[in-house]
Order: structure tokens, then C-alpha cells, then sequence
């Protein structure tokens, strides 16, 4: 049995439950093949069943009060999986599926994604299984600052920097941020997509969209192709899908769907600016369902039917996709629908939401595959600037901000680009990006020894 083998079927004996954490490792430990004979060092020092292991796991009790009074119980989690070229870093996720195992996932890929970025940030994440929909904001704020009374033992500017994720937005950032700020007496950079006003940066709620658009960019340089009149899928209706379609809209092509957990819009005629200013006002403001859009501008919409689902059963043409609502929101059937519809461009924005069997036929079919890791670093890579900021109380601007996104992003491509060439699968993005985050962190594991 090969090292890589070994390791995963370690992984699955020792947390058999934890599905997404053991798809996570099989994908990213199998694209590593290629690296073992070429350092023979990582393979002595062990890096490879050492980066599978977190540093540290934290599981806590958070109790709250409804606004009823009735006392609830949730589980809050934090795994600090790797801190060796910075500070852990990565988001919050507050949703029922919030397990271990996700958690896990998560914060086992934000290591490579974070190294990709360059800025200097290790890889954790966090959550707890918390609903914050249907929630009021005193229900929500109860529940945040019990949330943070545990979790501030943990974190720190130099040592863990939490932000965001899903059900993890700008009302539960504040809350979050006041109250550790109320416990610790102190005005730091502890969190990152704060608000405006106290601390955050601009374009940091644009990011993760923008940054996967501006990666499918790149990809479609390699062939010659650009956005101008061309027809993309977006799943979700949070913020990545909302800034996912804006950027879209703004390079000339046409975003035709939106969803959320009760069911999909299509709109044929595009979802234009005006339309797009609704859906915000919608999802952000009123937390309402993706149905009222349909309703709105009478437009398709598909009841308990995801996206992806929409465009196999109704034959919907396309040119790109942009998955941006949750892991494994793409099977085999649905990748399958999607090439004979005529997708050659796949930027992830959410993480890893298309399974294996996805993966393989966007590969088999020469779609140009920007995997979560690489495609929607963005967010992260703006967090790490608002971190900068903070360090040197500092405001850059809008158009600073999005100009050092632009150049990350295409960083990232180009790095992604040359470690699948160097590796033997030149265009390969999934195998460019986990090589090429998986190398600078073995190399700052091999610096410091045995540790």
C-alpha cells in the first residue's frame, strides 16, 4: 500500500463517522502523489500524516435564552488545524449540519487555500449548529455573546482570527466583536468582516464572489474566451452569489438563477442590477425566501429543487457555473447535465461543493475546473488585508482593495497554472492548487522541527 493510503485509511479508521473531513483528505492527499518523490524530506519529517492532523480541537456547551425565556443548548466548535506560516484563520459557521466532520473539512482545506493567498495565515475554522434563521436579533446577539464567552480563550490577532461564513454575516460579526471586545478591554483585530464603521475593510463582503469571477477570468484567458454575452448558473443567494452575479453583470455576461434552501429562480432574461438590488434587500435586510423574487418579476421558480436539479430536469443552456451555496451541492448527474448543456467553466464559489464523482467528469470533459481552494480564496485574502489594516490602523480604499484582490487572484491562478505543469498535469487546477498550498506550508513544517 502506497504512503498516500496508508494515511487515508488511517484517517477513515480513526474518524469513520466524519464523511466530508475523509472526502477532503482523500481528494487533496491522492493529488499529492506526484510530491513524494520529489521531496523525499517531507516523507522523512512525516508532513504528510502530520498535516492531516489538527493542532487543536475544541468542542464547547453554549446555552442561551430564547425570547421567551426558554433556555436552549447548542454545540460550539473551533479546530485549529495548522498554524505554520501564520495565525489560524478561517470563518464561522452557524447552521443546524454543523458537525465535527464539517468542521474539520473546513478548516483542513483553509490551509492550503490560506497559503495559496501568500499573506501569511495558518488554517482553522469554527461554527456551532445554531439556526440563526427565523432568529431576532435579541435571540441572535444572546446567543453570539454566549458563543464568544468560551471562544475567547481561544483567539487572538497573533493567534486564531475567526470571520465569517455561513449564517455568519455582518449582524453576527458585530455581536461577536463587542462582546469580545466588552470582555477583553481591548480594540484589536480579533475578527475579520467587521463593519465599516469599527474596523473592517472595503470589498471585504464583495470578495469571496468577486474573487471567484475574477479566477474564472483567468482560466478563460487560457482559451481565448471572456464574460462578454456569456449565460452563467450561480446557486445561492447569499452574499458569494450576490457578488458572484454583480461582478458577472459588470464584465458583460449574464447570471440566470438564484436559490436558496426552499427552492430556484430562473430568469431567463438575466438578473440585471435593479433585479439584484431586490435580492439583496431581500436576503440581507428582510431575510426573506428566493420566492418572493419569482413572484416580484414573475419569473420560474422550482420548489424544494436545487439549481443544479433545474438545469438537468429543464435542459437549461449555460456557459459557466458558479456553485456558491454549500459542500456537495453537485453530484455526478448534475456535472453530467452540465457539460451536455454546455458548461466549460466551473469557479467554485462555496467549498467543495461538487463531489468526486463531479470532479472527475468536468476533468473527463476538459471544463475548466476552479476547485473551492483556489477559486474562492478571495474572502479569505481580503480578511488577510483587513488584518493588515488593523495592524496598521489603516484604511485603504475601495478601489486599493480590489486592485490587490485582482492581483492575488491572478497570483493564485498563475501559481495553480505552474504546479500542475511542474507536476506532470499541466491545466489540472485542483492538483496546482493543493500542491502548491501543500508545499509552502511543508516547508515551514520542516523549519521548525518536530513541533
Amino acid at each position: 500500500m502506497s504512503l498516500i493510503n496508508e494515511i487515508v485509511e488511517k484517517v477513515k479508521k480513526i474518524d469513520p463517522e466524519q464523511k466530508e473531513f475523509i472526502q477532503a483528505v482523500e481528494e487533496v492527499m491522492h493529488s499529492l502523489e506526484p510530491t513524494i518523490d520529489k521531496h523525499p524530506e517531507y516523507v522523512k519529517a512525516n508532513i504528510y500524516e502530520r498535516i492531516v492532523e489538527p493542532e487543536r480541537t475544541i468542542i464547547f456547551r453554549v446555552p442561551w435564552t430564547d425570547d421567551k425565556g426558554n433556555v436552549h443548548v447548542n454545540r460550539g466548535f473551533r479546530v485549529q488545524f495548522n498554524n505554520a506560516i501564520g495565525p489560524f484563520k478561517g470563518g464561522l459557521r452557524f447552521h443546524p449540519s454543523v458537525n465535527l466532520g464539517i468542521i474539520k473539512f473546513l478548516g483542513f482545506e483553509q490551509i492550503f487555500k490560506n497559503a495559496l493567498t501568500t499573506l501569511p495565515m495558518g488554517g482553522g475554522k469554527g461554527g456551532s449548529d445554531f439556526d440563526p434563521k427565523g432568529k431576532s436579533d435579541m435571540e441572535v446577539m444572546r446567543f453570539t455573546q454566549s458563543f464568544m464567552r468560551e471562544l475567547y480563550r481561544h483567539i487572538g490577532p497573533e493567534t486564531d482570527v475567526p470571520a465569517g461564513d455561513i449564517g455568519v454575516g455582518g449582524r453576527e460579526i458585530g455581536y461577536m466583536y463587542g462582546y469580545y471586545k466588552k470582555i477583553r478591554n481591548e480594540h484589536t483585530g480579533v475578527l475579520t468582516g467587521k463593519g465599516l464603521d469599527y474596523g473592517g475593510s472595503l470589498i471585504r463582503p464583495e470578495a469571496t464572489g468577486y474573487g471567484a469571477v475574477y479566477f474564472a477570468a483567468e482560466m478563460m484567458k487560457t482559451r481565448q474566451k471572456d464574460f462578454n454575452g456569456k449565460v452563467a448558473i450561480v446557486s445561492g443567494s447569499g452574499n458569494v452569489a450576490q457578488y458572484t452575479t454583480e461582478k458577472v453583470n459588470e464584465l458583460g455576461g449574464k447570471v440566470i438563477s438564484l436559490s436558496d434552501s426552499s427552492g430556484t429562480i430562473i430568469d431567463e432574461s438575466g438578473i440585471d442590477d435593479e433585479k439584484l438590488k431586490f435580492a439583496m434587500d431581500l436576503k440581507n435586510v428582510r431575510r426573506g425566501r428566493i420566492k418572493e423574487y419569482a413572484e416580484k418579476y414573475n419569473v420560474s421558480y422550482y420548489e424544494n429543487k436545487t439549481v443544479w436539479e433545474v438545469v438537468k430536469e429543464q435542459g437549461i443552456k449555460l456557459d459557466m457555473a458558479f456553485p456558491s451555496a454549500t459542500q456537495n451541492e453537485i453530484d455526478g448527474p448534475c456535472a453530467e447535465a452540465l457539460v451536455k448543456n454546455g458548461c466549460y467553466c466551473v469557479s467554485e464559489g462555496a467549498n467543495m461543493p461538487s463531489t468526486p464523482e463531479a470532479i472527475k467528469i468536468y476533468m473527463d470533459n476538459d471544463v475548466l475546473y476552479g476547485p473551492g481552494k483556489a477559486a474562492n480564496a478571495g474572502g479569505v485574502a481580503t480578511s488577510g488585508l483587513e488584518m493588515s489594516q488593523n495592524s496598521l490602523r489603516f484604511s485603504w480604499s475601495r478601489e486599493e482593495v480590489d486592485d490587490k484582490l485582482q492581483t492575488i487572484m491572478r497570483n493564485i491562478h498563475n501559481s495553480c497554472l505552474e504546479a500542475s505543469e511542474a507536476y506532470g498535469q499541466k491545466g489540472n487546477y485542483m492538483m496546482g492548487a493543493n500542491i502548491a498550498g501543500f508545499t509552502k506550508v511543508a516547508n515551514a513544517m520542516l523549519a521548525y522541527g518536530i513541533v
